[in-house]
């Protein structure tokens, strides 16, 4: 199992009202997965990736990742864990306007140990993966959308991480990119990766092969897509 998570609660304290953020929500997720966490606005969805994503602690209960107990993890423990096991994609791509894309790409390894030969190499082989070997020199502010959602793709799959997962990953793209991001998406899954995806959005969340809906902090339903979109790089 990669992902366990037993009765996760998350609470906050916010002045005198104390909100359940998460309550009682238990899931497991196998290696190769390609889910997606769905949810309106205030339903859980980004509480829970931001404990799945080691980005906070759980009040209570346990999460265990690539067996790996991180629920009682110090900031220090978890950021190592982030660093070698996750691969996050945010909405805003994230990406440092003054680095080439090929910088971008290999930043997370230096904190891996690499040697800048080795880091350059391993993110020039990454970039072209994802149909950007060409690109590798240029500045995010000379990059359409599309291409800097695939630099970060990149600088996602660079670390070889357990999981990737990835915060509303075509909120700020057209219809057409965005198709092109969840064809990448899918190849990524193909090649072995686990996918884990959070949207409001339903199309989006129709690529994924399973759907875990939240509302108001609990799991409303967990289920198989039966409607899976599929497409290829080739066809858009």
């Amino acid at each position: 199992m990669l992902i366990s998570i037993q009765n996760l609660n998350k609470t906050y304290i916010m002045g005198t009202e104390i909100v359940e953020a998460l309550k009682d929500v238990s899931l497991n997720i196998e290696r190769n997965e390609y889910v997606a966490l769905m949810g309106p606005s205030g339903s859980g969805k980004s509480t829970l990736m931001n404990l799945l994503g080691c980005l906070d602690s759980p009040t209570h209960g346990q999460y265990s990742l690539n067996d790996i107990e991180v629920s009682t993890m110090d900031d220090s423990e978890l950021a190592e864990v982030r660093n070698k096991q996750i691969g996050f994609i945010f909405q805003t791509f994230n990406l440092l306007p003054r680095l080439s894309a090929l910088e971008n790409v290999a930043l997370p390894l230096i904190y891996a140990g690499y040697s800048k030969e080795d880091r350059l190499a391993k993110a020039q082989k990454v970039l072209e993966s994802v149909g950007l070997g060409d690109r590798v020199h240029h500045k995010p502010n000379e990059l359409s959308g599309g291409q800097r959602q695939r630099v970060a793709v990149a600088r996602a799959l660079v670390n070889d991480p357990a999981i990737i997962l990835a915060d509303e990953p075509t909120g700020n793209l057209d219809s057409k990119t965005s198709y092109e991001i969840m064809a990448l998406f899918q190849e990524i899954h193909r090649a072995g990766n686990t996918v884990i995806v959070v949207t409001h959005e339903n199309d989006i969340a129709q690529h994924a092969h399973r759907i875990v809906r939240l509302r108001d902090g609990l799991i409303e339903t967990d289920e198989q897509n039966q409607n899976i979109i599929q497409v290829s790089l080739e066809n858009v």
